[in-house]
This record gives structure tokens, C-alpha cells and sequence, in this order.
């Protein structure tokens, strides 16, 4: 009786044993309330993003990758890490990057057959036109090397259109706008699989979209241009209307590629103008006056790290980052100063907070993001792994995740996992405390394998096996007005959304580095074929 006794108490208290072992570990990734508590009282009332985001736009925007703007953005960026205490703080070269480019002084103008400023830009890596010049507009689309002999003898000094007229209709939807629930749950859902792999497409899907002009082709016209003469080239940006202009770089940061005549897009509207009075035979005569300059030195680029050293686990990392470079029309707010601006919040809080976490966390602004990834693709080469042969260097086992903000302005409305279903369980947890801010959905779930990197910067790390994860936000203006336009500055940013954001990135990196395990992964890639 009393070995029975003896025998039933082993047993309960095992299986009591048991049960806690199997609580702790369903419940190890419940998020820490009372931490999340204090995140959210430090980032709605105390915020700071929106200073970051007046110095990144403001005092140092545009920050074109290679520009003085991007270098002068990036040492801002070292002197605020530090005075929040962060450490390993440095500008980390990586390259070569090319020759940048940047511009002082833009001024357009129709001073025949009557005067009208001309809304617009000067492409990035164009020349200027040393000093003020007139010259004559002539239409002469060209959209195939065929074209080139229609235009050849006839475009010297002149202002030369190289587009037709766009025809423009009366745009009747709001162009800010947040995404419905019922959206919302559309964009996290997985779409037909039968659109995952890699099939012919099917007679019901309509027309392909026209095909776009090769960088082969760019390179030719550019060449023609200026063998030919021309005295400045006029286009309207690929996206926009209502002085609102979309465009980014009409030349090259490769020194061996032919430098054109000095490129400018200008509002749809204006253009048109222009095209109208020549179709009906009535001279125009333009005025530009652009100071630009090519910088040949030097040749590299940087990202901008910074560290809050961990603990018991310190030689482990977080990541969290964004890129800081951005085009040259606007000042770079919502691409993407607002992506940097909460990673810096978010690090500031850690420190304010003084949480002591087991993992480092390390930040990391990336510059070259417009050009290709360029930043965030030759970091994950250089400490992590070579996709080309999947050796893993020795900090690839020690990274648990990196999280990447780049979508405008928008709050977070979830998180996506790119195809790593592991995570997916374990960020609808953390995202439960943040549901009352419209924070909800996991995405991704069932995803293709990153085949190249692509969009942006947390590709570079999930393209070879590591956790990369990017927030899923509101589209507010980005694609109608904002994203690479010169409507892209500090007040189209809502402060509300970067606080939201910021506190979000804040919880995820701390719940990663206190977590018990690292972030799931999905399988190693193979190398890519020769």
C-alpha cells in the first residue's frame, strides 16, 4: 500500500512535471506584457521618430546613394546611435558602388510662344547645362533603335521629347488609402497555387503588359543622344499626373557607360503642352538651367551599423533595419526615411527602457537599395553566406532574424513570413497585444523559395536560408504619390503610423532576442547552378 501510495506520487509528479515542461513550451513565445507595456508608453509618449525623420528629410534628404546628401544623412546617423548609447557604431563600406551624382540647381521653363514654369526634375546621372541655355523643343519619340534614323541629322541644339503625348483621364478614387479587413485578409492569403509555380501564362489572362525599354537600349538611345547633339532631353515620369513626377536616373553610375545630354522629366501635364503646339505646328522654345556634377571618388558605399550588446547569448544577433538611401526628386520621406526612422526608434526604446536582452541587436541602414539591394545583398555576402555557393560564414548559425521596414508610411498591419510557416504561429502571438492598432495578420504562410532578391531589403537574407521578414502596412500614397516623386517629403508621413511601427519593430526584436530557441528557419538553399 505504501509503495502503491509511493509509486502514485512519482507519477503525479511527473505528470505534473510533464505538464509544466509541455506549458513552457507552448508558452514560451507568449509575449512579454508587461515589457510591451512599457514599450508602448515609451514610443506614444515619448516618441522621437518623427525628429529622426525631419533631420533624414529635412536637413539631409535626398540621400541618392554616392550624393554628399547620403553621406551627410549616414554620419547623422552614427552621432544619434551613439548618443543613445549604442556600440560598434560604424559606417561599413561595401563596393564598389560607382560614380555618384548629385544636383544643386533645377529651373525650367517655356518662354515661347508664352511663359510657363515647367514642373519636373533633372534626371539622376545627367550632366548640367552649365549655365542657362534655350534651344528649340522637337518631338522625336523613340522606343526601338529602329527609331533612330527617323531623328539622325536633326536634333542638334535642339530640346529633343523623346515620348509621345500621354493621354490622361480624370482620376476619381481617393489616393491615400488603408487597407479594409477584408483586404487585409486577401493579401495575407495564399493566392491559387497553381500561380506559384512556373507556368506558361494562360490564354485567360489577357495581354502581357508591353514590354520596357532594356538598360541595353537606354545605353544606345544615350549614345545616339548625344552623338547627335541634342541640347537637353524632355520626358514625363513613368508614373503620375497633377505636378505630381515620378522618375529616378537617365543616365549611369557605371563611369564606362555614354553619359547623355542633361535629362529632366517634368509633369504629364506640361509636356503635353508642349507636344500640342508642335503637332500644330507652333515653335516652342524651352529654357533649363541645371547644375549637376558626377562624383568619381569615391568609388564605394556604406551601411550604417550600430549594436546594443546582449547578454547570456551576446555572440547571437537580431537585426532590424531599412534602408537610408533614396531618389532625388522629393527629400526621400516615405522611401525611406520612415523605414530608418523606426529602426532607430526602435533602439532608441530599448535603450530608454534599459531592457536587458540575452541576444545583441544589431541595426543596420543599407545604403544602394535603388540600384539593386546593393547594400544588403554584399553584407549578407560578406558575413553570412555566398549564394552563388552556400558556404556559410561563421555568424550565418547566429543570426535569428532580421525585420525590415519599407512600405511608406503606413502602419503596420502584420508581418510576413515569406514562406517560413514555422514563424508564422509564433508572430500571431506577439501580435496579439497590438490588435487595437489594427495589427492582425500573418502573411506568406505558403510561399515560393526567394528566387532572386527583389523588392526589398530583407530578400538579401532570406535568398540564402535566413530569417528575413518584412511588415505588411497600409499603402496610404505611396504608389499615387509619393514613392520616387517629388511629392516623396516629410509631410505626406503620418506620425501616428511611424509611432505604431515603432513600437511594433521594438516588441519583435525583444521577444526575438529573449526567446528561448532562435527563430525558426526554413531549409538551407542549394547553391545556384553554374
Amino acid at each position: 500500500m505504501t509503495s502503491y501510495k509511493l509509486l502514485l506520487g512519482f507519477g503525479l509528479a511527473g505528470a505534473l512535471l510533464s505538464a509544466d515542461l509541455i506549458y513552457t513550451a507552448a508558452g514560451s513565445d507568449e509575449p512579454n506584457l508587461a515589457v510591451i507595456h512599457q514599450i508602448k508608453a515609451e514610443a506614444f509618449q515619448n516618441s522621437k521618430v518623427m525628429e529622426h525623420e525631419f533631420y533624414l528629410t529635412d536637413v539631409y534628404g535626398p540621400r541618392l546613394a554616392g550624393s554628399p546628401g547620403y553621406q551627410a544623412a549616414g554620419d547623422w546617423v552614427v552621432k544619434r546611435l551613439k548618443e543613445y548609447g549604442l556600440t560598434n557604431v560604424h559606417q561599413e563600406p561595401w563596393g564598389p558602388f560607382g560614380r555618384g551624382w548629385t544636383y544643386s540647381h533645377y529651373s525650367a521653363s517655356m518662354i515661347e510662344p508664352q511663359y510657363q514654369p515647367l514642373i519636373g526634375f533633372p534626371l539622376a546621372w545627367t550632366p548640367g547645362t552649365n549655365g542657362a541655355v534655350q534651344g528649340e523643343a522637337i518631338l522625336a519619340p523613340m522606343a526601338t533603335e529602329a527609331d533612330f534614323a527617323r531623328f539622325k541629322g536633326k536634333l542638334q541644339g535642339k530640346v529633343v521629347l523623346t515620348m509621345p503625348l500621354k493621354p490622361l483621364s480624370m482620376s476619381m478614387e481617393p489616393m491615400g488609402h488603408r487597407l479594409t479587413d477584408a483586404e487585409l485578409l486577401a493579401r495575407a492569403a495564399t493566392p491559387d497555387p497553381s500561380r506559384l509555380g512556373n507556368f506558361l501564362r494562360p490564354p485567360t489572362a489577357g495581354p502581357a503588359p508591353p514590354p520596357q525599354p532594356t538598360a541595353e537600349f537606354r545605353k544606345h538611345l544615350n549614345q545616339f543622344l548625344k552623338d547627335e547633339g541634342a541640347l537637353v532631353v524632355l520626358q514625363y515620369g513613368y508614373n503620375g499626373d497633377g505636378g505630381t513626377v515620378f522618375a529616378a536616373a537617365g543616365g549611369s553610375r557605371d563611369p564606362k557607360d555614354p553619359v547623355p545630354p542633361p535629362m529632366v522629366a517634368v509633369t504629364p501635364e506640361h509636356y503635353n503642352r508642349i507636344v500640342r503646339l508642335l503637332d500644330h505646328g507652333i515653335p516652342v522654345k524651352l529654357e533649363f538651367d541645371i547644375r549637376a556634377r558626377f562624383i568619381d571618388s569615391p568609388v564605394n558605399s556604406f551601411n550604417v551599423i550600430g549594436e546594443i550588446e546582449g547578454g547570456r547569448k551576446k555572440d547571437e544577433i537580431v537585426m532590424l533595419g531599412a534602408h537610408l538611401d533614396s531618389w532625388h526628386g522629393g527629400t526621400g520621406a516615405t522611401d525611406n526615411a520612415t523605414g530608418s526612422s523606426v529602426a532607430i526608434e526602435a533602439v532608441r526604446i530599448l535603450q530608454a527602457l534599459n531592457l536587458k536582452m540575452d541576444r545583441t541587436v544589431r541595426i543596420a541602414l543599407w545604403g544602394g537599395e535603388e540600384e539593386g539591394l546593393l547594400g544588403s545583398q554584399a553584407y549578407v555576402k560578406e558575413h553570412f553566406a555566398d549564394r552563388a555557393t552556400m558556404q556559410p560564414k561563421p555568424e550565418y548559425a547566429k543570426l535569428s532574424a532580421y525585420f525590415n521596414d519599407d512600405s511608406g508610411t503606413g502602419r503596420f498591419r502584420g508581418i510576413g513570413v515569406a514562406g517560413n510557416d514555422q514563424a508564422a504561429p509564433i508572430f500571431e502571438l506577439w501580435l496579439k497585444p497590438f490588435r487595437d492598432l489594427d495589427a492582425t495578420v500573418v502573411g506568406g504562410i505558403t510561399a515560393l523559395d526567394t528566387r532572386r532578391p527583389g523588392g526589398t531589403d530583407h530578400t538579401s537574407f532570406d535568398f540564402v536560408g535566413l530569417p528575413g521578414f518584412g511588415f505588411i502596412q497600409d499603402p496610404m500614397e505611396y504608389q499615387t504619390r509619393t514613392h520616387h516623386s517629388n511629392m516623396d517629403v516629410f509631410d505626406r508621413v503620418q506620425p501616428g503610423d511611424l509611432m505604431q511601427g515603432s513600437a511594433i519593430m521594438a516588441s519583435f526584436v525583444y521577444h526575438t532576442a529573449m526567446r528561448a530557441q532562435m527563430m525558426p528557419r526554413k531549409p538551407m538553399p542549394k547553391p545556384l547552378p553554374e
